[in-house]
């Protein structure tokens, strides 16, 4: 997973990415699995509180607006604070504490007066996450909305540039060996040779990154190596439209035409800010292929907002 792996217990790493792995595939959107470890340690206080919070709906958790890293915000401690005839700030540490104890190497807890819990998803998690997205198992489970009526024509077709564009650069990288694409039909590997484009029966893209296998996340201190501003906002913007697609029953109606056009301007301003051929092929080519795993994360999410919430075909090339 990176160049030279200097861990200080390689074998906790491998086992702490497996299990992220697990965690994932079960968990897809990071709000549902901050969600599931907020309500295991509500357990420090009575089953009622925790009926009046989760059962009703009544649990304030927020997306940071960060494009540093990707952090939560709870307010259960102030929802609590009441009921509980205690300071939030009280109740937070309380539940900070066991937070600590169930999912410390998953997130860093911090508590913020007046009684905020702050969560921020650990690098090692992130990259979990993000090879989950690239073996494109995010449809699953997704509900489809009818009868939209698109509003933007040109928006529309913002989004299925940047699907087109995500596919071209795929293709590209594959053609000039810098990653080698599997064929998710028939669980093979594409010949090298290979020129026409990777269809499914529906005339889809369905592809994995089979080489290399994991992408090259993380560096040696077992940071992120995307680290530009531009590669932040495009991996917020993707956590929070997973959040959107995976959650829908926390929040009210979703305007799924402005998510797909958010996403696509956040893949655009990546793309012209972060190459991946020239330099940074030659002399990163770990930060290339990691870059292209974004890519290609971006494209399944893409790929599902336009046929399963939009409606409208997800072109390969336009």
């Amino acid at each position: 997973m990176t160049e030279n792996p200097q861990i200080g217990d390689e074998a906790v790493f491998i086992n702490n990415y497996v299990r992220f792995q697990l965690l994932v595939s079960k968990y897809t959107a990071i709000k549902q699995l901050t969600y599931s470890y907020i309500k295991k340690s509500l357990s420090v206080y009575t089953c009622e509180a925790e009926n009046v919070c989760i059962k009703q709906g009544k649990f304030p958790l927020y997306k940071g607006r960060d494009e540093k890293r990707i952090l939560y915000i709870s307010g259960i401690a102030l929802r609590l604070e009441k009921s509980q005839n205690q300071k939030a700030v009280d109740i937070a540490n309380a539940i900070a504490s066991d937070l600590w104890k169930t999912c410390g190497d998953v997130f860093q807890v911090e508590v913020v007066p007046p009684g905020w819990i702050y969560l921020e998803l650990s690098h090692l998690m992130l990259a979990a996450w993000l090879q989950h997205l690239t073996m494109g198992s995010l449809g699953q489970q997704i509900s489809k909305t009818n009868n939209l009526n698109i509003i933007n024509p040109q928006s529309l077709f913002a989004v299925q540039y940047a699907h087109a564009r995500c596919y071209s650069l795929l293709q590209q990288a594959h053609r000039e060996e810098l990653i080698q694409l599997q064929d998710v039909l028939t669980d093979t590997a594409i010949s090298r040779e290979q020129q026409k484009p990777l269809l499914s029966i529906a005339g889809q893209a369905l592809a994995s990154i089979l080489y290399p296998n994991p992408i090259p996340w993380l560096n040696n201190e077992e940071k992120l190596r995307l680290n530009h501003p531009a590669e932040g906002r495009l991996i917020s913007k993707l956590v929070e439209v997973v959040d959107n697609l995976k959650c829908d029953s926390f929040g009210s109606a979703i305007n799924w035409e402005k998510v797909a056009l958010d996403l696509s301007q956040a893949f655009e301003n990546f793309w012209s800010q972060c190459r991946i051929w020239g330099k940074v092929k030659i002399k990163s080519p770990l930060l290339a292929q990691a870059r292209l795993g974004l890519v290609m994360a971006t494209q399944h999410v893409l790929k599902l907002l336009l046929e399963e919430k939009l409606g409208v075909f997800a072109p390969l090339e336009l």
